[in-house]
């Protein structure tokens, strides 16, 4: 393959348009802001031909610089496998196709110094008890990394890390996964309170597992790291006959999503929160709470 030929190719890969090129990478458009995509390296804002990593405080344009960040491959790698999904109409020679290069794994680095911030995040923005914050933080399920982002651990087989969903806790609020992340080898749980779960729950996020494990403390709650329907591990659980439910967000995504699990596995059931996800639930029923303990009233409302 010469120079010319793989200029050829790349001047005609270039131009495709970011938002189709992150519909193939497997990103996610944010529900409330369409310019920002979820993707394995974090979120990244998309403006006509241009990117920006938040994340990282990186940027560049195209769709070849775009493959090559999110994907951390090489220039010829992103033309190749852009020339794979998105082929040109004019007869050039092949190039060739290896996949690209999986991002090894590797835990963000723990920083105990701002261990409170995150605390203070997940207690006061996020109504979350103390107590289950320290709990899994005792067990390294959650922790703080060197830019302030919670971290919350995916564990695969024999308890090993196989990914890490994050949340930024600074003023520039944001949701990703660790490069690398190994999303179908793992999740993020929360045991039932006394060990013995009577059902499982599986909520869109971390946070959301930690909020519908407080609203159901008999229930193990499992993040599937987004809305997906069919995560790699979920046919084990299913094999384990477990009671199983969908608890995915009231929304089109998360009702589409549950409905295609449940038609893979029947004996799934849904449910569904009774606002748009389960923090949202938790929330407002903390508040709830605090109206009642001002009124000095005692007998509180029991949750759903």
């Amino acid at each position: 393959m010469t120079y010319r030929e793989i200029g050829d190719c790349a001047a005609r890969a270039r131009g495709i348009p970011l938002e189709t090129v992150l519909h193939a990478m497997g990103a996610a458009q944010d529900r409330h802001d369409k310019a920002k995509w979820r993707t394995a390296r974090g979120v990244i804002s998309v403006n006509g031909a241009r990117f920006m990593d938040w994340g990282c405080a990186r940027g560049g344009g195209g769709a070849i610089d775009l493959v090559m960040h999110v994907g951390g491959i090489g220039f010829k790698d992103a033309v190749a496998w852009l020339w794979e999904r998105f082929p040109g109409s004019g007869a050039l020679v092949e190039l060739p196709q290896p996949p690209p290069r999986r991002v090894e794994f590797r835990l963000p680095r723990l920083c105990p110094a701002l261990h409170a911030r995150v605390v203070s995040y997940l207690e006061h923005e996020r109504a979350l008890p103390r107590t289950l914050i320290d709990e899994l933080a005792a067990a390294g399920a959650v922790y703080a990394d060197a830019r302030g982002n919670a971290v919350f651990v995916l564990l695969g087989k024999k308890k090993a890390p196989v990914g890490a969903e994050l949340r930024g806790t600074t003023q520039v609020q944001w949701r990703g996964m660790a490069p690398g992340t190994r999303k179908d080898d793992g999740y993020f749980s929360v045991p039932a309170a006394g060990g013995a779960a009577a059902a499982v729950v599986l909520c869109e996020s971390a946070i959301d597992a930690m909020s519908c494990r407080v609203l159901y403390p008999d229930r193990r709650c499992i993040s599937t790291s987004g809305a997906r329907p069919d995560p790699g591990w979920l046919a084990e659980l299913v094999r384990d006959r477990y009671d199983i439910y969908c608890g995915f967000d009231a929304d089109r995504t998360g009702d589409d999503m549950a409905t295609a699990m449940i038609g893979r596995y029947p004996m799934v059931r849904r449910l569904r929160p009774a606002m748009h996800d389960w923090n949202d639930v938790l929330r407002s029923r903390s508040v709830l709470i605090g109206l009642y303990q001002g009124d000095g009233l005692t007998d509180l409302p029991r949750s759903p």
